[in-house]
């Protein structure tokens, strides 16, 4: 269900508005001149107003025979963090009502709206209880950059929608048929294609259960020539019991959010559809559902991805890395990209060391790991670089195959590092990266643009990156 919160711009504020926010800054100056029958800068100073993001200040105000309200609203320090801030604010502030008419900040208005959306995201299944605000009336906004926003905020909002689906009807030919209504090319390889070019690595992930896996293809190609071909490679697990490996039973409620990098591939190619961006991109989606039963892969199998390397796996429960495995050798063989990005929840050891709030990156290339974190920064999913360090590979040694799938022992102990330089041997030489969202790619409140469940982390930081290659 994409955000159902109308979107309107105007250039001045409409008569009728029963609900105006009005910025203002640290000298306590609101944006538009108010006849509030007080002293703005007074009021604000009685409520110990500072200007700070997320502050508003309340003011009952006489529209014809009723009473409206004007919302002042600070803006902090006027960057786009602060008015994402201020932004997703005011959206919840006004949840359950018809129109907020918004005289925009100054700055990025392109971040404000996009806030302003995410905040209004919602999924439930049955009642929905209070509903956003119906219609948001952007004031005086420049309305291109208020269209890009909302265009961003509705991709993100679809990554959140298949990744919050329960796994009952989520499955990996669910997701194909997701991926074939976004408005590109989609290419998709069942049980027996699969079976037949090798991709060992889907197939044994998705032994376990009755719904075979799905390799998922979407293709994207801009009407002006392209420079560059990216390749993106997202996780499609639509559920991780852990397999045989099984996971306890707290871990495994949230695991239906477990393909929210496939979800994020795909927002990101339909997104590009409608933006219109100058560069060539190939989203590949690996989609199994990882669950026991007596056909399930079994710790000490040895498989055998695409491409033919063997693969010792010691824990089912690390079934991503095998699926991404496939997808990554299979664009390095066969799609010659330029750069490749493969995102996924992978590791519980990457939300130890970054929490909740900041994505892990890893990195072939410096370069291409410079904008992608520039591009976290701008877009507001924060990535933080984290080593590939060699040393740390002869955890993957196994006596029976050409890698184990993860560490015997505990000699090293870094989960994310060592599930990064599985990655690696797949990805081949061109410059790649690989992006963790296990701790930022679900939500546990309800708070500024996050609703509980799936936040679509991956989908605003790829799209800024993609728009400046």
């Amino acid at each position: 269900m994409p955000i159902e919160t109308a979107v309107s711009v105007a250039a001045r504020v409409p008569e009728d508005a029963a609900l105006l926010a009005v910025p203002y800054d640290s000298e306590l100056r609101p944006a538009l001149d108010l006849d509030l029958h007080v002293p703005v800068a007074g009021l604000l100073a009685h409520y110990e107003a500072g200007g700070e993001a997320g502050e508003v200040v309340e003011v009952p105000v006489a529209r014809g025979e009723g009473v409206g309200r004007v919302l002042l609203y600070g803006v902090g320090d006027g960057s786009p963090r602060a008015l994402r801030k201020a932004a997703a604010t005011l959206t919840r502030r006004v949840r359950g009502k018809e129109s907020l008419a918004v005289v925009a900040p100054e700055g990025d208005v392109r971040a404000f709206a996009e806030a302003a959306l995410l905040a209004a995201y919602s999924f439930k299944i049955g009642s929905p209880g209070k509903r956003p605000v119906r219609a948001l009336t952007f004031v005086g906004a420049d309305e291109e950059q208020v269209r890009l926003g909302e265009s961003v905020a509705q991709a993100v909002a679809l990554a959140r929608d298949l990744s919050n689906t329960p796994s009952s009807v989520k499955s990996p030919s669910w997701l194909a048929e997701r991926a074939a209504e976004q408005g590109v090319p989609v290419r998709v390889w069942d049980e027996e294609q699969l079976q037949a070019e090798g991709f060992g690595g889907l197939l044994a992930v998705g032994r376990g259960s009755v719904r075979p896996p799905r390799l998922i293809q979407l293709s994207y190609t801009p009407d002006r020539p392209a420079g560059r071909h990216v390749v993106l490679v997202g996780k499609g697990i639509t559920f991780d019991s852990g397999g045989l490996s099984l996971k306890p039973t707290e871990n495994m409620k949230t695991q239906k959010t477990d393909m929210a990098g496939g979800a994020v591939v795909i927002a990101v190619l339909a997104a590009l559809a409608k933006l219109g961006l100058p560069v060539r991109v190939t989203g590949l989606v690996a989609a199994a559902e990882n669950m026991p039963s007596g056909t399930a892969q079994r710790p000490s199998d040895v498989i055998k991805p695409y491409g033919g390397r063997t693969v010792e796996v010691l824990n089912t429960d690390a079934e991503g890395r095998l699926v991404l495995a496939d997808a990554l050798a299979y664009a390095d063989a066969r799609l010659d990209p330029d750069v490749v990005v493969d995102v996924a929840t992978l590791t519980g050891a990457v939300t130890v060391a970054l929490g909740r709030h900041v994505g892990g990156l890893y990195a072939s290339d410096d370069e291409l790991a410079k904008r992608l974190t520039q591009a976290g920064e701008a877009s507001g999913d924060r990535l933080w670089r984290l080593p590939l360090i060699d040393d740390y590979a002869g955890a993957l040694e196994s006596p029976v195959a050409d890698l184990a799938n993860v560490e015997i022992g505990s000699r090293f102990g870094a989960g994310s590092i060592t599930a990064a330089l599985f990655l690696r041997e797949f990805a081949g030489d061109r410059p790649w990266a690989h992006l963790d969202i296990a701790g930022v790619g679900r939500s546990t409140v309800d708070e500024g643009i996050l609703t509980k469940g799936a936040t679509g982390f991956g989908v605003r930081v790829l799209l800024e990156w993609l728009s400046g290659l």
